[in-house]
């Protein structure tokens, strides 16, 4: 899971205009990853095949003072989101790189990412580096691309953000049920768990209205900040969120 497979390392422009879009868009979007995490951890049966998060790496600048570092866009496993940071473990051996190896945890920025993807059902989401190499490709290229890693990428001027079912749908569903078990659990409304995530920071966070407004009308605590100092508006504005962010406002938060 880098710019090579086992045999071949693909190279290319970081100052590539079409790979900065790229990157940029896989920034602006990275909720959407963010949103199946998070559902994923509430279901029974995880749905996700693979969720993972590229980044740069690098050395530090080269011997004999060159200015640009040598940089190497690897993949995160085990995807962790603070509200500010993303982390993970590297699931890559670097190419050239020897800083850094496969296994070693990472985190960064939000706004340091290069890409993100995941999977269900084979099917694959996000990937616009991934998506940008492929159609720079061949056919037969790319059919031994996606067979190397098993998924089905689809056409790559397409990318997909989201999956078939509708995410507002999903999360009346899940209001539903949020709302029955809070009757029966009042207190785990105020319930910490990792980060120091209450519920409402969760539901905030993947960006269900639905879900927010049954935790706002349980009593959820607005005010509550993560370990990290971070509301539940700020968690859904940092993450683009903007229905979310406009109810909590609304409701005081």
């Amino acid at each position: 899971m880098s710019e090579s497979d086992s045999q071949n390392v693909l190279l290319f422009d970081n100052s590539d205009p079409e790979m900065q879009r790229a990157y940029a868009a896989a920034r602006e979007s990275f909720r959407y990853l963010w949103r199946e995490i998070a559902r994923d951890r509430q279901r029974i049966v995880p749905a996700l095949g693979l969720a993972a998060v590229k980044a740069p790496f690098t050395d530090g600048p080269r011997k004999g003072g060159e200015k640009n570092p040598e940089v190497e866009h690897m993949w995160l496993s085990e995807i962790d989101f603070d509200g500010e940071h993303v982390s993970g473990v590297l699931v890559n051996s670097p190419n050239w790189l020897r800083s850094v190896k496969e296994g070693d945890p990472a985190r960064l920025p939000i706004d340091q990412i290069s890409d993100w993807m995941y999977a269900i059902s084979g099917e694959s989401y996000g990937g616009f580096t991934v998506n940008l190499l492929r159609s720079r490709m061949s056919a037969t290229e790319r059919g031994q691309h996606d067979a190397a890693w098993g998924l089905d990428f689809g056409d790559p001027s397409k990318v997909r953000l989201v999956t078939q079912h509708a995410h507002d749908s999903l999360s009346e569903q899940l209001a539903g049920s949020l709302k029955s078990h809070l009757k029966e659990n009042p207190t785990h409304v105020a319930t910490r768990g990792h980060n120091g995530w209450t519920m409402l920071h969760s539901e905030a966070s993947a960006g269900s209205v639905a879900t927010v407004r049954v935790l706002i009308e349980a009593g959820a605590d607005q005010r509550a900040v993560t370990n990290n100092g971070l509301t539940p508006r700020q968690l859904a504005q940092n993450l683009g969120w903007g229905s979310v962010v406009e109810l909590l406002e609304s409701r005081g938060g």
